[in-house]
């Protein structure tokens, strides 16, 4: 649409080699133009031969392209049969500004457009795209022409087409919607449950919305080489394969549970963000927060059993961490490039977004919160919106003011600690300041904090609410109270502080907190600690005082504190470390055991992973090794003879033997066809488990080949830097293949890779890292990396602290 006369018309397009270009005018005239193609900008320019006049015209380009290896835009991704033979699977990636790479386009979100795909592909290839298919037709040489139904209106990010020798499974009907699983060949049997999770997804989103789904099918697909966990493709939904397809009779609950997670986290995005784009990219944060709040409600409808929200605080907790730095950013900032705009792909965007939106979705209540997010679909379906369009609609239905309550949390970085005291039995005085692990400068920032308080007085159970707009503020307890929690149900996104006295109370009482709050109270106690706030001391009384947890995600988080013991101990001390390790294991172990009982709770038998886990490794417990290897060798025999919740546990405990011929086994694994998905990437796991020096440079040398996906590796790499054992070792492998690792790795990744520095405390190995970094910069991963050198200063000054008071600790 041309709304004013042009010489030149510009959209963009990377990548490419555009040949001609010709527009035909509403009137049917042809008018040539000669392409320029801006890389740095990544725009073409196409100057018309003369000028064009207003009106709907049509703009013919022919231009040709590569399937790249790096996992964006239109890309290749590979496969083996049980036969050895190698397949091409040619797949897009378009999120945030890689269309262009596949055709010339508006390549903007706000640049809406009805898109109509034809495909030209081999017989006996499968293609996929948004929408179902009108027509298919031989041209009789050995090609097929695939045509799809017009797509709605949307963006170019959410395109997508498949082409490869791909699966399909039948569809089924969802409520009037065709829903499929496509797969490679041989995985079909792996796909049930994705399609249980999805049909159960469309259905809860539909109701919960209230507006039916807008596309007019949905294809799963799970690609082999994948860089992001899922893309919200309307109506073909990409994943890697560890995220849609799974062996239901051999997976952990954990597998499962991830895999219905990412289900419904894009099935939400085919409502938010689909139906209703952001205008800019600076509203991403919005689009994937959101739909990480949702997959959390639709996960707990799904499985209740799992107690998803519990789970979900891990998450919040590493976000509450990042938050924590002078480095980190508001939630919402201003994009102006493509490197700003893929740099929202992280845990802020994420966790502390959907965190917020669980917080105030308590706050103003879960129906009101509802009825507000579907007037605000409804009213910009097929548009685009900002942030504030969805605050103005949760404002008209809570009469509460939403608008300038998220402006707090989404406009400032950072967030507030609450510190709780008293000023006698019966009052209770909340005061806010900003969270920091360095507190480098002067911070007056405040928030608008719903603050949720429970308290037993005089026997009985109180709650109250209260808006803390200010600095500090008091609410009065009609009685005497034996103790009091603030943050009940641990929906605000916020450490607490308490008194020594009232931390005393809590703690002599900690039957009454549910596992949400006991889960915030060793993660703000740990936190509180890395900050200088809170004594070594005091922390591990609370991981001993709650060391009978049965409540697998509050028993992990009781594990990190002993971990960075091991990591400040001498070499003389370790071993108090793993007695340590071992006697905070032992009740639950002496409880669960190895084998699971019937009836047991899924919660119990995760537990009992995680436990075995610390007993074998960070525990050096024997025993538990010795019968890791015994009951490995017997489930390589036998897959069924091993609970598959302990199937990662022996292997990685396993490792910590170093036996050769274990690596071996466990090496043939990584590139098992026949093996599900998720088996493959536990046994590249196990291999970054060992520590002897000779296997592990053979795991380092596999990083770089096609024997481990580019997608996989990094996983592997973060594992293996973060061990005290030889982590400077491959911290120099890095160095050394630093230029390797950049161009063979997802550009997603290198930030998670040099992220896991930050499970060390040694102050000579950070100290290199940082003058590395320093010179090494990665301007797609600025922001990420800088908050990880500062995390690394974190640690040094907690090493420092710390480092000679843990033989005094550990001798107690």
């Amino acid at each position: 649409e041309v709304t004013e006369t042009v010489i030149e018309i510009v959209l963009n397009a990377a990548e490419l080699d555009i040949f001609e270009a010709e527009l035909v005018t509403d009137s049917g005239e042809r008018v040539s133009g000669a392409v320029n193609l801006d890389v740095e900008t990544e725009r073409a320019t196409i100057t018309l031969a003369e000028p064009v006049q207003a009106g709907i015209h049509t703009l013919n380009i022919t231009f040709a392209g590569i399937l790249n290896d790096k996992l964006r835009g239109f890309y290749r991704s590979t496969f083996q049969d049980d036969r050895g033979n190698q397949h091409v699977i040619a797949t897009t990636e378009f999120e945030a500004t890689d269309a262009r790479r596949a055709f010339p386009c508006w390549d903007e979100p706000e640049f809406k457009a009805v898109f109509t795909i034809t495909l030209i592909v081999d017989e006996g290839m499968t293609a996929v795209s948004n929408a179902r298919i009108i027509e298919e037709s031989s041209l009789d040489n050995g090609k097929r022409q695939v045509e799809f139904a017009d797509t709605m209106k949307m963006s170019t990010y959410i395109v997508a087409f498949i082409v490869g020798p791909l699966s399909a499974t039948m569809p089924i009907d969802v409520d009037g919607v065709p829903m499929r699983v496509v797969c490679v060949p041989g995985r079909e049997h792996l796909t049930p449950f994705a399609l249980e999770a999805g049909a159960a997804a469309l259905r809860f989103f539909t109701t919960y919305f209230g507006i039916p789904y807008p596309g007019d099918k949905i294809d799963m697909i799970a690609i082999p080489d994948f860089a992001a966990g899922a893309m919200e493709n309307l109506g073909c939904i990409t994943f890697r394969e560890t995220a849609l397809l799974v062996d239901t009779s051999r997976a952990s609950r954990l597998q499962m549970e991830r895999v219905a997670e990412v289900i419904g986290h894009e099935m939400a995005h085919m409502w938010f963000g689909d139906l209703v784009t952001m205008k800019w990219w600076n509203g991403l944060w919005l689009n994937e927060a959101f739909a990480t709040f949702m997959e959390s409600l639709f996960v707990d409808d799904f499985r209740p059993q799992w107690e998803r929200w519990v789970g979900v605080s891990f998450a919040k907790s590493s976000a509450i961490g990042v938050d924590s730095l002078n480095t980190t950013r508001a939630i919402e900032f201003e994009v102006r490039s493509p490197t700003d705009a893929e740099e929202m792909f992280d845990v802020l965007t994420y966790y502390k977004g959907g965190a917020v939106l669980r917080m105030l979705e308590q706050h103003i209540g879960p129906q009101v919160f509802r009825k507000g997010v579907s007037d605000y679909l409804n009213k910009h379906a097929y548009g685009n919106a900002e942030t504030t369009d969805l605050w103005d609609a949760l404002d008209a239905v809570s009469d509460q003011p939403v608008r300038s309550l998220m402006d707090t949390w989404i406009f400032q970085a950072g967030h507030p600690v609450v510190q709780v005291e008293t000023t006698d039995d019966q009052t209770v005085k909340f005061t806010q300041q900003r969270s920091r692990y360095l507190n480098e400068t002067t911070d007056n920032t405040m928030w608008s904090i719903p603050i949720v308080l429970r308290a037993r007085v005089d026997g009985r159970l109180h709650n109250d609410r209260i808006l803390l707009s200010k600095k500090s503020d008091s609410v009065a307890i009609p009685g005497k109270f034996e103790w009091v929690v603030a943050n009940a149900g641990s929906t605000g996104f916020y450490p607490v502080s308490y008194s020594p006295d009232l931390l005393r109370r809590i703690t002599e009482n900690i039957t009454e907190l549910d596992a949400l709050e006991r889960h915030a109270l060793i993660n703000d106690s740990w936190n509180a600690c890395l900050a200088g706030q809170m004594d070594l001391t005091e922390v591990t009384l609370i991981v001993e005082l709650m060391r009978a947890d049965t409540d697998p995600n509050v028993w992990r988080s009781l594990v990190i504190p002993i971990r960075a013991l091991d990591h400040l101990a001498t070499d003389e001390d370790r071993g108090v470390v793993h007695d340590l390790a071992r006697w905070v294991s032992a009740p639950n172990f002496e409880r669960l055991g190895w084998e699971a009982t019937s009836g047991e709770s899924e919660q119990d038998a995760t537990l009992r992973s995680l436990v075995i886990g610390t007993l074998g490794a960070l525990g050096g417990d024997e025993s538990i090794r010795k019968s890791s290897i015994e009951r490995l060798h017997q489930y390589l025999i036998d897959p069924s003879s091993l609970d598959p919740e302990l199937v990662s546990v022996v292997q990685m405990v396993g490792a910590a033997s170093n036996d050769r011929e274990l690596y071996e086994l466990i090496r043939r694994r990584i590139n098992d066809s026949s093996l599900a998905p998720q088996d493959t990437v536990i046994a590249l796991q196990a291999l970054a488990s060992f520590t002897e020096p000779e296997l592990v440079d053979r795991t380092l040398s596999m990083l770089l080949t096609e024997e481990v996906r580019s997608q996989d590796a990094p996983y592997a790499l973060v594992a293996m830097i973060a061990r005290h054992e030889n982590g400077s070792r491959v911290w120099g492998w890095l160095e050394d293949n630093w230029d390797s690792a950049l161009t063979r790795f997802p550009d997603n990744s290198i930030d998670r890779v040099v992220g896991g520095i930050t499970g060390r405390f040694d102050p000579e190995l950070l100290a290199r890292a940082d003058t590395f970094l320093e010179r090494h910069p990665v301007p797609h991963a600025a922001k990420s990396i800088l908050q990880t050198r500062e995390r690394m200063k974190v640690n040094v000054n907690f090493y420092n602290c710390n480092v000679g008071a843990v033989h005094r600790l550990l001798s107690q």
